[in-house]
């Protein structure tokens, strides 16, 4: 016998677990279906972010930049260590813990706000009566229908054509969070927000890593003056990157991973290495979810083509997240979920992808909201530009972390603000008040005009808009 819910949502990453228990709060009764596991089985809740993504590689990115401190860094501040070790398997198991936390959270707040919660895969059976009829399958298999149906199944990591991941030797993101020691040489294919955190997780504790990148530039999406300062960074702390490479030929074997590739210059080399991390972008995940049934449109990408609104071709089902068009970003999937769940309510769900914030993790950390300075020249808009180095910062030589700068670009007529790059320490919560500032239609003199607590990272903001004007206030 089926169950009856005015919502169901089918998965539980951020765009589902958010979306269930926003319109559990608006009042209906939601089923939220999840077929995440953790080693013992159990549920895992959460998606690729807490279990394979953000917060996993945050706690193994914030272990090795301890280590790579008091390896380094330390002495500078008085303090002697002596020889410093890791053990990664603690260090591994510290990060499963974490991850845990998180996904037994979500489990408490579906308790709190009365969302069902069912542990197993769903998939479309057919349209039924005032709704879909949804299959759970799992250890309790059941039959779910729901009045509206949200889908938040994510993406999954894309292979390299001919090179399944077997996430011993040949890694994606899911396994290069799980590698049990720390390999004496490390080849990783992409350059993008994966391959520069996982390069430099493995890095700092001692590997030989090179980052291979088939683009000619590095981090395209980036403002360019931003990319050029955070390579010359990643250059000197020893992270290899290499640009235009054509990569050929993979062979794995029990010493490792053999890869060939054409560089920039159309030299053909080989690199050997004990691992090879793939991170060339991702795919949304539609896999059994059985579209078909129902008449779901996907896209040639098979990702499930929506409006402005996250509604798909079908009345009442929704799609957010990974899933659908647009950023794959953790939080962007959060905005969708809470919006779509108002949006049913009859409310005034709101996203504005114009002021989604990007950060990068590495050290220094990357961030950006807005146009980069190329898309407003590609675009013809006059604008105005100011920036400002950590170097002149009082609280960042105090951090002994003085790389990087803050970059503002504002109309060149109204001053209203148009982008914001940073590349520096905290870049992560600066860029909080760029955001903010964006949402409101801030000018570049309204942050500058702002009082800001000295000594503080954020007082770089503040000199960066100055700037704009060609003014500063740091004698």
């Amino acid at each position: 016998m089926s169950q009856a819910f005015d919502v169901v949502v089918i998965g539980a990453g951020p765009g589902g677990y958010i979306a269930a228990i926003r319109a559990a709060q608006l009042g209906f009764k939601v089923a939220c279906i999840d077929e995440w596991k953790n080693a013992a089985g159990g549920p895992a809740p959460g998606g690729t972010c807490t279990n394979v993504g953000c917060i996993p590689s945050k706690a193994l990115l914030q272990s090795s930049e301890h280590f790579e401190h008091a390896n380094h860094h330390f002495a500078d501040h008085g303090i002697s260590t002596g020889k410093v070790t890791v053990d990664v398997a603690k260090m591994v198991g510290r990060k499963d813990t974490v991850v845990k936390q998180n996904n037994d959270g979500i489990l408490y707040l579906f308790k709190k706000n009365k969302v069902t919660f069912f542990h197993g895969r769903g998939s479309f059976a057919k349209a039924a009566e005032g709704g879909y009829e949804v299959q759970v399958t799992g250890e309790k298999p059941e039959t779910l229908v729901g009045k509206q149906v949200i889908l938040a199944t994510g993406s999954n990591a894309r292979a390299l054509p001919g090179t399944p991941f077997d996430e011993e030797t040949v890694l994606s993101n899911d396994g290069a969070l799980r590698i049990g020691a720390v390999p004496k040489k490390l080849v990783l294919i992409g350059s993008g927000v994966i391959g520069l955190e996982m390069g430099s997780v493995w890095r700092r504790l001692g590997s030989d890593v090179t980052i291979l990148e088939g683009l000619p530039t590095f981090l395209g999406a980036v403002d360019e003056q931003i990319a050029k300062e955070a390579k010359k960074a990643f250059d000197k702390q020893g992270l290899k990157i290499e640009l235009g490479v054509t990569v050929g030929e993979i062979k794995t074997g029990k010493k490792g991973v053999n890869v060939a590739y054409t560089n920039a210059k159309g030299e053909a080399l080989t690199l050997e290495a004990d691992k090879l991390i793939v991170s060339i972008g991702r795919v949304p995940n539609t896999i059994g979810l059985n579209a078909e049934a129902v008449g779901l449109a996907l896209d040639e990408r098979g990702a499930i083509m929506v409006d402005a609104e996250c509604k798909t071709n079908l009345p009442g089902v929704w799609a957010v997240g990974d899933v659908v068009r647009g950023p794959m970003l953790a939080h962007k999937a959060e905005e969708e979920g809470v919006a779509v769940a108002e949006r049913i309510a009859g409310q005034h769900g709101h996203v504005n992808f114009n002021t989604i914030p990007w950060v990068i993790y590495t050290s220094p950390e990357i961030a950006w909201v807005g146009r980069t300075e190329q898309q407003l020249k590609a675009d013809g808009v006059a604008y105005k530009a100011g920036t400002f180095p950590f170097l002149a910062n009082g609280r960042a030589r105090a951090l002994g972390d003085t790389t990087g700068m803050v970059k503002f670009l504002a109309d060149a007529t109204t001053d209203e603000i148009l982008g914001v790059h940073i590349v520096g320490p905290m870049a992560s919560e600066l860029i909080s008040e760029a955001v903010v500032a964006m949402e409101f239609k801030a000018s570049a003199e309204d942050i500058a005009r702002i009082c800001h607590a000295h000594p503080s990272l954020s007082e770089a903001t503040k000199e960066a808009a100055l700037a704009v004007d060609k003014r500063t206030l740091n004698f």
